[in-house]
């Protein structure tokens, strides 16, 4: 036994009674946490700044780290709109009764023990325990040394309302930081039921290569978006400026603008709004022409082949100059994490080849990115925006965190 099994002992014990908590009781704990971490808001900002004196602030990181009393409001506002959505739990998927009279019902069911390792985002724990609550699951959480002292704060917060409810606070266990209870929870076979990575590729490819328990991807997002032949110069301004600046730490930023190769004369105006919030560019020769003299020369900069298929996580953009529209959907396939992707066109043919052929969990047809984001759709709060294909892509809800269980019903029946 490791230092770290009472942990995953606990958690698992605590995952055979959730269905047994009210749908009542689970939204008034919902909420009670969401009030309690607003009137918590001063200690939580007191630990986030020990957290962020640690940590450079030009580090990509800094931002997602940094918690602020408007943010501490959003996350509660998150958990006070998951409260109010309806719980998956029990939701019939579909049912039949065969010719024998067997009634046949699939019913959607917590996953179980869900297991998140993430880096410097106190907001996930915060999120992924509202979500795992919501649908019957029990979160064990790993944080990184860059967001300890948030992370212990907000599960503090969190731990003395489930109390307050006679609610097992191991229903949100908050691993050490230390990098030995990472490699204990990827190998909690017997305890835990499936891992969710939450951070840079490096942290998914760790997690991928060392895991024994199944994992769901969710993080790096390289994202780009196309700027067509018929594409509007207003809506592209809009849409790249938002896409790119207005938080450009976060997975579904922009990385790499294409632009179709008739359109380059409106390079400058189309990437000019970028100029004022000081984002530097990594132009090929064809934009590099197009840009020089038309864009600040102290952040234009010529493009080297690892430019492309960057995750910036900055103020730093990749451009393009593609022949046409299969250019940039040649270019996608090549680099794409298949996070978000996006076209700005106004002719109804292109849009349709961009949205069918592109391989991404969210494609977008004159929108921002930004949008990639579990509350914008509707879905409360988020666990993590998956990349893969098996069980859940996309913004993971509430659904996305149940399994389901086939239930049978007879009368005497035998097969023969």
């Amino acid at each position: 036994m490791n230092n770290y099994t009472i942990y995953f002992q606990q958690a698992k014990t605590a995952s055979h009674n959730t269905v047994q908590i009210s749908t009542k009781t689970t939204n008034a704990v919902l909420l009670d946490v969401a009030d309690a971490l607003k009137a918590d808001a001063a200690s939580i900002l007191s630990a986030n700044a020990k957290d962020l004196a640690k940590m450079p602030k030009d580090d990509p990181k800094y931002d997602r780290l940094k918690l602020t009393e408007e943010r501490i409001s959003a996350i509660a506002s998150d958990m006070e709109n998951v409260a109010k959505l309806e719980s998956p739990l029990g939701k019939i998927i579909s049912e039949s009764v065969l010719e024998n009279g067997l009634k046949i019902k699939k019913t959607r069911v917590p996953l179980g023990v869900v297991g998140v390792i993430y880096e410097a985002r106190p907001n996930v724990t915060a999120d992924v325990f509202s979500l795992c609550f919501k649908t019957g699951n029990v979160a064990v959480l790993k944080g990184g040394t860059d967001a300890d002292f948030s992370n212990q704060a907000i599960a503090k917060t969190i731990h003395r309302v489930l109390k307050e409810h006679d609610l097992n606070p191991a229903l949100l266990t908050l691993l050490p930081p230390e990098r030995s209870a990472t490699e204990a929870l990827l190998n909690a076979r017997e305890f835990v039921d499936v891992i969710i990575p939450r951070g840079s590729q490096a942290l998914i490819n760790f997690v991928r290569e060392n895991s024994k328990i199944p994992i769901i991807e969710t993080g790096a997002g390289i994202v780009h978006t196309y700027f067509d032949k018929s594409g509007d110069l207003e809506k592209g301004k809009a849409i790249i400026l938002n896409a790119k600046t207005r938080r450009v730490s976060v997975c579904n930023s922009l990385d790499c603008v294409l632009i179709h190769q008739d359109r380059v004369q409106d390079l400058p105006a189309l990437l000019s709004p970028l100029a004022d919030k000081e984002v530097l560019l990594f132009a090929d020769d064809a934009s590099f022409e197009a840009l020089s003299g038309n864009y600040p020369k102290a952040l234009l900069n010529r493009a080297k082949p690892e430019h492309f298929g960057t995750e910036f996580l900055s103020l730093k953009l990749a451009v393009k100059v593609v022949e046409d529209l299969d250019g940039a959907l040649n270019h996608i396939a090549q680099f794409s994490s298949k996070h978000s992707e996006a076209i700005v066109s106004e002719d109804s043919d292109a849009l349709a080849k961009f949205l069918n052929e592109v391989d991404a969990a969210a494609v977008y047809a004159n929108a921002s990115t930004a949008f990639t984001d579990g509350a914008q759709f509707g879905l409360g709060a988020e666990i993590g925006i998956s990349t893969q294909k098996l069980h859940a892509r996309g913004p993971m809800g509430l659904e996305e965190l149940t399994s389901y269980k086939w239930i049978i019903e007879g009368d005497g029946q035998v097969r023969p």
